[in-house]
């Protein structure tokens, strides 16, 4: 192996060493999961009024969906982390989360208005047609992480609050979709070299480090917002 790179072979920045409870901790993703549960903060903090309540109930769908649910299937397919769970765990996984969550939003939208329904719907889709690759791949690509990962965290979350789409939640929801672009560009690289060739380059480690930086931003700026909400 070249100079060039790095002697480390995990498949991602944030794997544990495989086996036993720590798979299921790499299997979360944390620092991504935590920069896309940011965005779910975010819509409820621009909200013209602010719900704890809803908040909750929405970063825990989205946990459950794209926490869990999502990657339990990206692992189901290929096995990109290489953890060592059985796959009959990673579909009960994915099954018992995406359908809590979508559970959620149906209780939400019983109780708010009828229109998170579509939400709910354009959500589970998503997950489930981005990660296994439905439709021939169609729905795998950076537009629709963009919008299914950034987005639409934004606007239902926005939604679910105050029961309308207003100008600030729009703005925010393109934000949400450029910043997760822009993960998207880094990561791929990083995930190939990674699992592909074993290692980092230097540019793949200050890509690496860009990921990083940003997903400390985002819950930085979330937190920040919610704290301004509620004191």
């Amino acid at each position: 192996m070249g100079t060039a790179r790095l002697t480390e072979a995990r498949p991602a920045f944030y794997a544990l060493a495989p086996g036993g409870w720590r798979d299921y901790v790499t299997l979360l993703h944390p620092p991504y999961t935590l920069w896309h549960l940011s965005y779910v903060a975010i819509g409820a903090a621009i909200a013209p009024h602010f719900d704890a309540g809803i908040m909750s109930l929405t970063l825990v769908a989205f946990f459950l969906a794209m926490g869990i649910g999502a990657h339990a299937l990206d692992e189901l397919t290929g096995r990109p982390l290489r953890t060592r769970i059985s796959s009959g765990m990673l579909v009960a996984l994915a099954v018992g989360s995406i359908g809590g969550a979508a559970a959620l939003g149906v209780l939400v939208a019983v109780r708010r208005d009828l229109w998170l329904l579509a939400f709910v719907a354009v959500g589970c889709f998503l997950v489930v047609a981005y990660n296994l690759e439905l439709f021939g791949g169609a729905f795998h690509n950076t537009l629709w992480f963009a919008l299914g990962w950034g987005a639409l965290p934004v606007l239902a979350t926005y939604f679910a609050a105050a029961e309308t789409i207003r100008g600030e939640a729009i703005f925010a929801a393109v934000f949400a979709a450029l910043v997760s672009w822009t993960q998207r560009v880094l990561s791929t690289p990083v995930r190939m070299q990674r699992r592909q060739e074993g290692a980092l380059t230097p540019m793949g480690k200050q890509f690496e480090l860009g990921l990083r930086l940003l997903s400390a931003a985002m819950v930085s700026l979330a937190v920040g917002l919610v704290l301004l909400r509620v004191t």
